[in-house]
């Protein structure tokens, strides 16, 4: 390795050219060429040309083999300190006729000329009244000097300063140290160098509540060795970090709502299970991390687990889940009410999409939200009963019974179908002749045999008709306006089955179909106008 004579300082400081960011990693002369050098390893390997190498001699090293170049102290954009960065954002300019504007200001007791002195007043109340500022990609390097960022704007509450030319985790300690009310800081696309030991410094961060750490190279161990200067931190985002969960949060992270892991591959199902006992966390994003399966091994078929025991909200989409097994471990989630799971083998397979969702809401109890999208009553009922008829017969063969005292299906049933049980406790065990006739899940027509009564009608007698399960809600007030002679718009449909006396369900979206709200044959459709 060459060794680095001028400029030393210089090594390890982030810069920009040409709009391509870049780390300095060695200065000095390159021969035969005269001249200072600067050798640099891009963000984006493409943009090089080798790999700090030049005619059979190492100046410095980079990680991919074309991640580096040379290149000449003039070109390159070293950056500007965050108060620069904030006045070529945010100060208004006066223009040329208050330039040049004189005052004259009494001093003691002599006259004193002054020019542009209302423009540094403007300036100083515009500073002071930000409390939101973004200075993404401005070339911010450091804090610039000591208390002058407190002085100009102390009541900055959100800072964005992704893809900035910061370096160090110092340099951001800098600038916070003067941000009293921070709550919200974005960082990312900083390639930042943390610290190795226990920080410094303590309470630097005293309000922040919300964190963004996307891209910015940091691991685990250095988010834990962190995490003690973020006392009352809710959100905490680390995405695309290659992060590996190596150890169990002590003492830090216990006020974290939310946390962001995505598109980390090197994270596995062991290694969730370390963050599993953080209290307060409501909200995890397992995006893009290559999870295939999960399992909470402190709690048996059909028991809840005590790990992850505040978490409503999980995010899995664009994983490997391809095994249902992943769908019943979720059912032991005592707080779990919403699930994202798209763009995964099990829900992107040849299946209808419509049935891959009614088998996640039968197999995850609470869920009240799947994909972003609301479950109501009645798709949860006809999920769950159109569940329960799909595998009766497998049921049936694997010891279940329509009497209780004889009703013990085998380990491996249950293993498979953990809430079954609890659903024919719900509804009632299969009957025999459901089992014979039910194709559950398909969407074809089937016709459904419907008695229709008017309970506000004495007159009318009571009809049975035979209608085609996709028949929507619309169509079939259409029907029934011709033969009653009476407007659309004045009907009002609703249901009962006699699997559930005494209960009347509302037929209210127009657009939904039959099959939606699970009317079956033998159930009476109720009209009234």
């Amino acid at each position: 390795m060459m060794n680095d004579t001028l400029t030393s300082d210089v090594i390890g400081r982030r810069v920009a050219v040409n709009g391509e960011h870049a780390t300095v990693r060695f200065s000095g002369i390159v021969p035969p060429v005269a001249g200072l050098w600067l050798g640099v390893e891009w963000d984006n390997p493409e943009r090089g040309k080798h790999d700090g190498s030049h005619e059979g001699t190492v100046y410095f090293k980079c990680r991919h083999p074309t991640g580096g170049s040379f290149i000449r102290p003039n070109k390159v954009n070293f950056g500007v300190d965050f108060l620069t960065a904030v006045k070529n954002r945010y100060v208004l300019e006066d223009g040329p006729e208050e330039d040049v504007k004189e005052q004259i200001v009494i001093i003691g007791n002599k006259p004193v000329e002054t020019i542009g002195f209302d423009s540094i007043i403007k300036q100083q109340s515009q500073l002071s009244k930000l409390q939101e500022i973004s200075l993404r990609n401005c070339a911010v390097n450091c804090a610039g000097d000591r208390g002058t960022i407190a002085k100009a704007c102390p009541n900055i509450r959100k800072a964005d300063l992704s893809r900035n030319l910061l370096s160090s985790w110092d340099e951001v300690l800098d600038i916070a140290d003067q941000l009293k009310h921070l709550e919200v800081l974005n960082l990312s696309e900083n390639k930042l160098r943390f610290p190795s030991g226990s920080p410094s410094r303590t309470g630097t961060f005293p309000a922040l509540k919300v964190l963004v750490l996307n891209r910015t190279g940091i691991t685990w161990a250095e988010v834990l060795r962190c995490a003690s200067g973020w006392p009352v931190l809710k959100e905490l985002y680390l995405k695309s970090n290659d992060l590996f969960i190596s150890e169990r949060p002590a003492d830090v992270l216990q006020t974290v709502k939310l946390l962001d892991l995505s598109s980390n591959q090197l994270i596995d199902e062991n290694q969730l299970l370390l963050i599993a006992y953080l209290p307060r966390l409501e909200q995890l994003i397992l995006s893009d991390i290559g999870i295939s399966s999960i399992h909470f091994p402190d709690a048996g078929t059909g028991h809840k687990t005590s790990m992850f025991p505040s978490l409503q909200y999980l995010v899995v989409n664009d994983n490997q889940i391809s095994q249902w097994l992943f769908i019943n471990e979720l059912d032991k989630l005592q707080s779990l009410h919403a699930l994202s799971c798209i763009r995964n083998p099990l829900t992107e397979g040849s299946k209808e999409a419509k049935t891959t969702r009614q088998l996640i809401i039968a197999k995850i109890g609470q869920l009240k939200t799947l994909n972003k999208c609301e479950i109501l009553p009645e798709e949860r009922r006809g999920a769950e009963l159109d569940y329960r008829k799909a595998f009766g017969n497998e049921w049936k063969k694997a010891g279940g019974h329509q009497d209780p005292d004889k009703n013990r299906p085998h380990e491996e049933f249950l293993e498979a179908h953990p809430r079954y049980q609890l659903l024919c406790l719900k509804y009632g065990a299969p009957e025999d002749g459901e089992l014979q006739t039910q194709q559950p899940f398909l969407l074809k027509n089937r016709l459904l045999t419907l008695k229709i009564k008017y309970p506000n009608q004495v007159d009318q007698r009571v009809l049975e008709k035979q209608l085609p399960d996709s028949m929507t809600i619309q169509k079939v007030k259409g029907l029934l306006a011709r033969l009653l002679k009476v407007p659309v718009s004045e009907l009002l449909l609703s249901y009962e089955s006699p699997k559930m006396p005494g209960r009347e369900i509302e037929l209210e979206n127009d657009q939904q179909s039959l099959q939606f709200y699970s009317v079956e044959s033998g159930d009476c459709l109720l009209v009234r106008w």
